[in-house]
């Protein structure tokens, strides 16, 4: 039996095109799994890994899809191969455990694992850079309200009104009210 593995690293992220993919390829049952990309815990994909028998093929668009670094690649790919399950990949092949399957699949990888670490390089390079030489460099995200609305809408809390009524007249969560009265002050001292 063929069984599918469709996952995306981001909510804005649409797992669509993977399942189509999937189809196309001829798989029986597709398991979808959504989650960050700093999350190691895949509890669908573990699941997954239950079911399979000896015979049934792993199928996935990519190769990132399958595991998220080298070594976590690796252990599945062996636990898979001694259970006898083959792996396919859809933009490189069947991979099973011949030892010319498994070479490939350790080169592939590899460099998977190699440019996702070139990719973390250079971003840490350029902000690196940026704060060097860009005296207007701000790391994250953008303030979504101003500081002034901030004082504003804790000057009103502090003449009496309650954090909830504040939150549904400005949209400011209460959350954010407080975090950032507490970042004000610790500028302040």
């Amino acid at each position: 039996m063929k069984y599918g593995y469709a996952r995306v690293s981001t909510i804005g992220q649409h797992l669509e095109g993977q399942v189509a993919e999937l189809q196309v390829a001829g798989v029986d049952k597709i398991y979808k799994e959504t989650y960050t990309g700093t999350t190691v815990n895949r509890p669908i994909f573990e699941h997954m890994l239950t079911i399979l028998k000896p015979k049934d093929v792993l199928v996935v668009t990519k190769l990132d899809r399958f595991a998220r670094n080298t070594h976590e690649g690796l252990e599945v790919m062996q636990e898979l191969f001694d259970r006898h399950i083959a792996i396919h990949i859809l933009n490189l092949g069947l991979i099973d455990e011949s030892p010319t399957g498994k070479l490939i699949f350790t080169i592939f990888s590899a460099f998977a694992q190699f440019e996702r670490d070139l990719i973390v390089t250079r971003t840490q390079e350029g902000k690196a850079f940026a704060r060097l030489n860009n005296p207007n460099f701000k790391e994250g995200r953008k303030e979504k309200y101003t500081d002034q609305e901030i004082i504003a809408a804790y000057e009103t809390h502090c003449n009496g009104v309650a954090y909830h009524r504040i939150s549904l007249e400005t949209g400011i969560s209460i959350s954010t009210l407080k975090r950032r009265i507490k970042k004000l002050n610790a500028y302040e001292k």
